[in-house]
């Protein structure tokens, strides 16, 4: 782990990506460490890392950038690696509108958090098509059209920001101790004969003591979604990523693909984080109880060693058309995980719910028979 210096973050070094031998487009070649030109097929070795993957002081960056807002940082130029175009956006790379080339960040704003590690893409464009239409036949109650669209109108390849959060924790808890016990008691039924008997039956009932105790954790990459342009809850479905298999960002990764800028703060991240690390820590503090139940009143938790980074992680996001709407999909670029919109056919579904009363109508009705025949 090394922690960020007080300099500010360079921008990626410029690189090319037209092929030598044929002044063709290339491209990252998913699950290599190659670029990979479209026309000739000629591979470039990317140069391996000269520093690991770096994290930052979560603490020094709240104390110099705490202020800044990402929604108050201008756009970053962008310049094209084969014909020289430059462009002003809010996205961290893509393709140049003249000559296809990559776009890459040239320039990073005051201010701004550079990406420090990337996933790169593992799946291709034909395993995403693959992923999609498998995810497309095996939908229930869809239109039976839907089945007929073999690929998507829009597939495109995506670096989505997410941020990682580290820290140690130690907690002062409060709360109470449940143990259960057993009481016997009676009651009175009626007897079918006009009278009552007595039974018994064995209740539950639980004292509570007064507990309290100390635990510590320390968390490693808490995940916490760095954008709002894609659906969150859907972002969140499509993990758990492997970030065990990050690296050390380098802008090679992202040639030929999209890469989105960050537009959730670090400390709006942060906040996030700790919200799911006081999750965990409550589930510690009633293990440390112990007992039949748990009840946790108060934690007081103390952050230490906190640290974050800025990882891309990639997407093939999908978009088809049916019945005159767009729909979006997306693909886990990594492990091929699929969550996305799908239309629903109505008479399909009123169709299983009759048949689900037919089959309940004939259960009730071969009941009352036995019980008539009885």
């Amino acid at each position: 782990m090394t922690v960020e210096s007080e300099s500010p973050t360079p921008g990626p070094a410029p690189l090319s990506s037209t092929c030598p031998s044929c002044g063709a487009q290339t491209a990252y070649a998913p699950g290599t460490t190659v670029l990979r030109c479209g026309s000739c097929g000629r591979e470039l070795a990317i140069a391996g890392p000269e520093v690991a993957v770096r994290e930052h002081s979560y603490d020094e960056w709240q104390a110099r950038n705490g202020a800044v807002r990402v929604a108050a940082i201008g756009a970053q130029v962008l310049r094209c690696s084969g014909c020289g175009a430059s462009t002003e956006t809010v996205d961290l790379a893509g393709t140049c509108q003249f000559c296809g080339g990559a776009l890459v960040t040239v320039e990073q704003p005051e201010g701004l958090v550079a990406p420090e590690a990337v996933v790169p893409f593992h799946v291709d464009r034909r395993g995403a098509q693959e992923a999609f239409g498998s995810w497309v036949r095996s939908r229930r109650f869809a239109p039976g059209a839907l089945k007929r669209v073999g690929s998507t109108e829009g597939l495109a390849g995506t670096y989505v920001p997410h941020w990682t959060f580290d820290a140690h924790t130690e907690t002062d808890y409060a709360g109470q101790r449940g143990e259960h016990y057993w009481v016997t008691e009676t009651y009175q039924v009626p007897d079918g004969k006009g009278g009552t008997r007595t039974e018994t039956r064995q209740v539950q009932h639980t004292r509570w003591y007064p507990a309290s105790g100390h635990v510590a954790r320390s968390f490693d990459d808490v995940l916490v979604v760095g954008t709002r342009r894609l659906d969150p809850e859907r972002l969140e479905d499509m993990g758990p990523w492997p970030l065990a298999e990050a690296r050390p960002f380098q802008p090679e990764y992202l040639t030929g693909y999209s890469a989105l800028r960050y537009d959730v703060d670090p400390d709006e991240g942060a906040k996030d984080a700790r919200s799911r690390m006081r999750s965990v820590i409550k589930e510690d503090c009633r293990r440390d109880i112990g007992g039949d139940e748990q009840r946790v009143t108060d934690v007081d938790v103390t952050y230490s060693q906190a640290m974050f980074k800025l990882v891309l992680l990639p997407l093939w996001i999908a978009t088809y058309l049916y019945g005159g709407k767009s729909w979006q999909v997306l693909v886990n670029a990594n492990t091929g995980e699929v969550v996305g919109e799908r239309p629903w056919s109505v008479p399909k579904i009123v169709a299983a719910v009759l048949a689900g009363l037919l089959v309940f109508g004939i259960v009730v009705a071969m009941v009352m028979a036995g019980r008539g025949n009885g």
